[in-house]
């Protein structure tokens, strides 16, 4: 075990100097007040007792090893390379190696995606694993909003995931997609696969789809009957329903004007019965054209 050396000052061997007697010429004593200042680093080598010979060699040592090091080249990461496999070697001597990969929050689509995005093998040191590394592939993967993943000792990782949320289909150009709360389209996912989502229809509908789809949602009996909800010059919504019968809302209060289609659906039935258009973009006069000629509300 090392010696521990504390700090202080080092006391001479030989007898202690008289109180009062002057220090001899060239000795340790303190300096007279007049004395000239002693530059930063010849007192430092005074004080650490190097001869300028001492101060050549170590100087001259320093270069050596200095060339050695630039002399070896890409060996260099080699060597680096070669002690990190050794303590990786060490970390799985004792036990600690990847075993279990678990994944969770991953809906069954996205599941493949994320367990290749993860690419971790069997059997490598726990410490080896770069777990910054690993959510960032996985928060790649176009399913995934975010991602954390933990290390549990001795042999797991668990890797959490939560996926951005599905919720509608937005047809654009003969093309079906699948977009988030945001509007943002969500790479990968099939459209195909999600028939229960409401379609959104035309330019700027992905953006505009997070604001009408609560407002609908929270009328079962039109929910049910909507087909498709149609982007009219990015301004407003044209409902469109199952039967064939088209709803044309307003650019603005459009909760007002649901609310005024429930009432004339409470009165008259008119899902049930049918129609071929209610036009409710004007609030004072709503107009309301039957499947079998033309009428007015």
């Amino acid at each position: 075990m090392p010696a521990v050396v504390r700090g202080g000052r080092r006391q001479s061997s030989g007898p202690t100097a008289k109180r009062g007697a002057a220090p001899r010429n060239g000795g340790r004593g303190r300096a007279p007040r007049n004395a000239p200042a002693i530059p930063g680093k010849v007192a430092a080598i005074g004080r650490l007792d190097l001869s300028p010979r001492a101060v050549v060699i170590s100087i001259a040592a320093g270069v050596v090893l200095l060339g050695g090091v630039l002399a070896t080249g890409a060996r260099a990461e080699r060597i680096g390379a070669s002690i990190s496999r050794g303590l990786d070697g060490m970390v799985i001597g004792m036990g600690l190696k990847l075993d279990r990969v678990y994944i969770e929050g991953e809906s069954p689509e996205a599941s493949a995606a994320i367990q290749r995005a993860v690419n971790l093998q069997a059997g490598q040191a726990m410490t080896s694993i770069d777990l910054d590394a690993v959510r960032q592939r996985v928060e790649s993967v176009g399913w995934v909003k975010s991602a954390q993943v933990t290390r549990l000792l001795p042999n797991t990782l668990v890797v959490n995931v939560v996926e951005h949320d599905r919720l509608a289909v937005w047809q654009m150009a003969g093309r079906n997609q699948v977009i988030d709360g945001h509007g943002k389209v969500i790479p990968g996912a099939d459209a195909g696969r999600y028939p229960n989502l409401p379609l959104v229809v035309g330019k700027g509908a992905e953006q505009a789809a997070a604001e009408i789809l609560p407002l609908v949602a929270q009328r079962p009996r039109l929910m049910s009957r909507l087909e498709a909800l149609v982007r009219v010059d990015e301004r407003r919504w044209d409902l469109r329903l199952k039967d064939g019968s088209l709803i044309q809302l307003p650019a603005t209060n459009q909760d007002a004007a649901l609310i005024q289609l429930d009432e004339m659906d409470q009165r008259r039935r008119l899902l049930e019965l049918g129609f071929a258009r209610i036009d409710l973009r004007t609030p004072e006069e709503v107009a309301v054209r039957p499947s079998s000629g033309d009428g007015r509300a």
